[in-house]
């Protein structure tokens, strides 16, 4: 115990006397953060390598306790191989950050050193063995292991977006799988987490707001790697079938944030690694809360995440379960309470009976496409459009194709309370839509006159190509044609006029 506590002394002096010395280098250097009133919100120039004092003060401690005589550095000797191969790993995600502190890598690159860093730890033994107490043959864990350490690594540099949040919700989850560690006397795991509490313990004075350093990819991407790696080591000695579990309680804020942000821009069609401002961090700002009380907030959210965690890995049976229920609630009623649009849109197109609507309209979008595309004529092109412009919500059609002028409405009369978009399909050929203002317009509206523009203006030009007689320039007058209605109001308006309102 003594051992473990100078340890952990040891990083936390290491890291308080050498973040100022880095602080004053990456200021000499311009190595610092710009605000941009967009997505930094720091209202000078701040040092972004504090990552560099934290990697320096793990190894230093971690080394000096490997070589000491005490009782920890036995057992650290004991997992010698362990202990190399995952430091190695560590120090790739370290200088991979570090580089991207300094030069600014490609997405790709950081992906790439990430997941170099991520096999290592694999070989070396961090592998998930299994998920709900089923468990995984290695073909299975190898991916699920690489997934689950990229993931952890990244969803720790997305949420490093306020003075201290990083820092503080890495010490909690530290700290949680410490006390872990201790409850099931797996002292291997302790050993290997308590610098990382005192360095991180270290760096809070200087990142806390207001930071006078930020942690940069070098430190982000360090705690982020560990604690995934940790938590597969914890899950390992889980006295509980549900082994992961726990792991991802004491984890939650950060794998939520990454999660929603994923889901976020996948809904948006935005790129997967893009940078935006919707992040937990940034819904709270938007709210009205300080920095300051952002990560107050979220410190206690982590606290109690912590304290449903420890308590999780050592229920059993059906109090294990409510546990996770509990915890699954309540963080629906916090993403809930973020208002992400997204997410509203998507639960009522699911479950508001909008979904079947949509597919249906998908379904006659495509069916229309395909019969528009097939027409050859005018009176062609007129039935298809006919018989479907009301399926879309439109109550008024007006066509002029090939010099002919075809009209229909679905009650028999002009409606003058209505919108009309106008398709242009050549000089004197158009397509008129209408509809009235107070109905609501499906989605799917401007993908089909969207379609309508791209079959039929092409269609027109074939036409008029191939059949010279029905060149609108060579018709003098209008015909409307049998069948369809008389006095419409628009026909006083001029052809290449373009509608914007009834």
């Amino acid at each position: 115990m003594y051992s473990l506590f100078f340890t952990a002394v040891g990083a936390f002096l290491i890291v308080f006397f050498l973040t100022p010395l880095c602080r004053n280098f990456a200021i000499r250097w311009g190595f610092v953060d710009q605000p941009d009133l967009i997505r930094k919100f720091h209202t000078r120039a701040t040092p972004r390598i504090g990552g560099i004092s934290i990697f320096i003060a793990y190894s230093v401690s971690f080394t000096l306790l490997l070589y000491s005589p005490l009782q920890a550095g036995n057992v650290a000797r004991d997992h010698l191989d362990l202990v190399r191969n995952l430091f190695l790993a560590a120090t790739i995600v370290f200088f991979t950050g570090l580089l991207d502190d300094l030069v600014r890598l490609k997405a790709w690159q950081k992906f790439a050193g990430q997941l170099a860093a991520s096999a290592v730890a694999v070989c070396a033994g961090v592998q998930i063995s299994g998920i709900a107490g089923h468990q995984l043959h290695s073909w299975c864990a190898i991916p699920v292991t690489l997934v689950w350490l990229v993931g952890c690594t990244n969803a720790f540099n997305l949420i490093d977006g306020v003075d201290g949040l990083a820092a503080g919700v890495g010490l909690f989850a530290t700290m949680t799988t410490l006390m872990a560690a201790f409850l099931v006397h797996n002292i291997a795991l302790a050993i290997a987490t308590v610098p990382l509490v005192g360095a991180l313990l270290g760096i809070l004075r200087f990142n806390f707001n207001p930071a006078s350093i930020f942690l940069g990819d070098s430190g982000s991407l360090f705690i982020g790697f560990l604690l995934g790696c940790y938590s597969v080591l914890w899950s390992q000695k889980s006295v509980t079938i549900l082994g992961m579990t726990a792991p991802l309680i004491a984890l939650s804020i950060p794998l939520l944030d990454t999660g929603l942000a994923i889901i976020r821009r996948f809904l948006r069609r935005q790129p997967i690694f893009g940078a935006d401002r919707d992040h937990i961090h940034h819904k709270l700002l938007a709210r009205g809360l300080t920095p300051r009380r952002v990560v107050i907030l979220l410190y206690a959210i982590c606290g109690l995440c912590a304290a449903l965690s420890l308590v999780q890995s050592f229920a059993r049976g059906r109090f294990g379960g409510a546990i996770i229920i509990l915890f699954c609630a309540g963080a629906c009623i916090g993403v809930h309470h973020l208002r992400y649009a997204e997410l509203g849109m998507a639960r009522r197109i699911a479950f508001a009976g909008n979904f079947r609507r949509l597919l249906n309209a998908e379904l006659h979008l495509s069916t229309f496409r395909d019969d528009l595309a097939a027409a050859l004529t005018p009176d062609q092109c007129w039935e298809v459009l006919q018989h479907t412009y009301s399926e879309f919500g439109f109550n008024e059609i007006r066509l002029k194709l090939g010099g002919r002028l075809y009209t229909d409405t679905t009650n028999g009369h002009h409606i003058a309370n209505t919108w009309t978009v106008r398709i242009q399909l050549s000089e004197n050929g158009y397509l008129n839509l209408s509809r009235e203002f107070d109905t609501q317009a499906p989605p799917i509206v401007a993908r089909f006159t969207d379609a309508i523009g791209k079959v039929l203006r092409a269609k027109t030009f074939e036409m008029l190509r191939t059949d010279p007689i029905h060149r609108p320039i060579a018709i003098s007058g209008e015909q409307e044609q049998p069948g369809n209605r008389v006095g419409n109001p628009l026909d006083s308006i001029d052809d290449k006029e373009s509608l914007a309102q009834a």
